[in-house]
């Protein structure tokens, strides 16, 4: 089944357009559909408040939080996520080199677990996110990813981005069957499944995405993001939708 929740956008799809317009991005992205959106710290535009009542107006709500829970700014996260209404905040990124060897995965976990308790102090919950290299580099036998599940608390879940573990090497309907309910949230995106060419709208790539949909949490957030694209992002992001709410969302409730 898919999602029952609304589907959303992760707003680093179009960082430029919300940072020349970001009232008119917003605009366009609910008309196309989203109902959602997943800002990073930096397309706040230093006012979460004014973003805030931007969303309100146009019918938007947050799902989640990029933020760099991990280091200095963590009031500034927590005043940030009350104002914008989330109560999700998701570590975007690790570096490459953590996930080499058993003593940088053990390394990270208790960076998260350190955060987590930061998170529920403030009436927070925290995620982490990941890219290529959390599946491509294997510690004891199993990818570095699944390592860090293991060693991570209940409470910090896991936003997986189902084209960068294709990527790594993932066979991503087993991995999220593996990895069950701790996915709370799925980065939705397509392309060729490699590191430097573009991305595609969502249903034009190679990823199986209706099997993937299917293979994670039925009640797990559906985030479309797209790195980059070689044609019109707005076009992207507006296929991405049609294709979700109306080829996958067929195939993925079957």
């Amino acid at each position: 089944m898919t999602s029952v929740k609304p589907l959303a956008v992760q707003l680093f799809s179009v960082r430029q357009d919300m940072t020349d317009d970001p009232t008119e991005t917003l605009r366009r992205l609910a008309a196309i559909g989203y109902g959602a959106v997943e800002p990073t710290m930096g397309l706040l535009q230093a006012d979460p408040a004014r973003f805030r009542a931007t969303l309100d107006g146009l019918g938007l709500s947050v799902c989640s939080l990029h933020a760099p829970a991990l280091g200095a700014m963590r009031d500034e996260i927590a005043v940030a996520a009350a104002a914008i209404g989330t109560d999700a905040v998701i570590v975007p990124s690790v570096p490459a080199g953590e996930f080499t060897d058993g003593a940088g995965v053990a390394r990270v976990a208790r960076q998260l677990r350190d955060a987590a308790a930061w998170a529920a102090d403030n009436g927070l919950r925290l995620g982490y996110h990941n890219h290529h290299w959390e599946l491509s580099q294997r510690v004891a036998g199993q990818p570095a990813l699944e390592l860090l599940a293991d060693l991570l608390p209940a409470e910090v879940f896991l936003e997986v981005d189902v084209y960068w573990a294709a990527v790594g090497g993932a066979d991503v309907v087993a991995l999220l069957h593996r990895l069950g309910d701790r996915v709370r949230y799925l980065h939705v995106k397509d392309g060729p499944a490699t590191v430097d060419e573009p991305m595609t709208a969502v249903g034009g790539g190679t990823l199986p995405i209706v099997d993937i949909l299917r293979a994670g949490p039925p009640d797990a957030w559906h985030v479309v993001e797209l790195d980059r694209c070689a044609t019109d992002m707005m076009g992207a992001l507006a296929d991405s939708h049609a294709y979700l709410t109306e080829t996958a969302a067929t195939g993925a409730a079957r």
